[in-house]
Parts: structure tokens; C-alpha cells; sequence
């Protein structure tokens, strides 16, 4: 397996929007697996492949404690939500920066898993919030989206500042 390089905000390419896959082979298997070590090693609990120049609907996820629950969520559409949670996210396309987002507290979506076949994934808490995090992501939405203009522009001088 290999690291992949994940792309830093502002880069234009986080603004892609994603496009389905329709082929499920070998490539698609690698970049997933790749990208799962890249999130482990970040340290991540999700990545979607649009952070590492990819404009792929692809998702990897994993929430568990011990790092050995992975999810690849291949073509995500959102079928229901309901509820709302308050939770502080951050984004490892935004190194060490962290806001308050407001999001559904329960999502069920139905994907493809590697080979193809279709699930329904019912989440709730912080699995319901990473989900939601990572499709935006495919959608070229990213988390300081929803923040005030004001936010924005501060988290944008904070990451311009320490390119320097």
C-alpha cells in the first residue's frame, strides 16, 4: 500500500464534485485501501478521495476505537435524516483547525461496497456526522462551509500563515 498525498485548503480541486463509479475493479480497490492507510496515518476516522485528487465517489471511514471497523462507501446517496447534533469537526485538508457544525443525528444512505453490490447504512452519532462530513466532500463542500463569513475568513489567514 501506498500514502497519498491529501490536498490543503484552499486548493481548487477540493471543490470538485466527485464522479460515480461504474467500474469496480483492482484500481478502485487500491486507491481505497491506499487511502484508508493515509487516513490511518494522518490520524483520520474519514477521507473521501476528492482530498487526495481523486474525483471519485469514495469514501473511507472508520470510527471505532480500535482502528479495525473500515467502511468503503462507494457512491453515497443520502435517503433519510432526521435530528440535529452540534459536534466540533475538523479536517485533515484544515490541519489543527476545529469549528462547530450543526448536522442531521441520524442519516441512512445507501452506497456500493468494492465489488459493487448495494447497501443501506443506518448511523447515528459521530458515524451519522463523519458520513455527512466526507459526502460533502464529494460534493465540493467542505465543513467551513457552513460557518459565518467571518469564520471563514480567520480559519483561511490562520492556514495561510502557517504555509508560510
Amino acid at each position: 500500500m501506498a500514502l497519498l498525498h491529501i490536498l490543503r485548503y484552499p486548493h481548487p480541486s477540493l471543490r470538485e464534485k466527485a464522479q460515480p463509479i461504474t467500474v469496480f475493479d483492482e484500481s478502485i480497490t487500491n486507491l481505497a485501501k491506499n487511502m484508508l492507510e493515509t487516513m490511518y496515518e494522518a490520524p483520520g476516522i474519514g477521507l473521501a478521495a476528492t482530498q487526495v485528487h481523486e474525483a471519485k465517489r469514495l469514501l473511507v471511514i472508520d470510527v471505532s476505537e480500535n482502528k479495525d471497523k473500515p467502511l468503503y462507501i462507494l457512491n453515497p446517496q443520502l435517503v433519510d435524516k432526521s435530528g440535529e447534533i452540534d459536534n466540533k469537526e475538523g479536517c485533515l485538508s484544515f490541519p489543527n483547525i476545529y469549528a462547530n457544525v450543526t448536522r442531521a443525528e441520524q442519516v441512512t444512505i445507501k452506497y456500493q461496497d468494492l465489488e459493487g453490490k448495494e447497501h443501506i447504512l443506518e448511523a447515528d452519532d459521530l458515524l451519522a456526522i463523519c458520513i455527512q462530513h466526507e459526502m460533502d466532500h464529494l460534493d465540493g463542500k467542505v465543513f467551513v462551509d457552513y460557518l459565518s463569513l467571518l469564520k471563514r475568513n480567520r480559519i483561511r489567514k490562520q492556514l495561510e500563515k502557517k504555509q508560510r
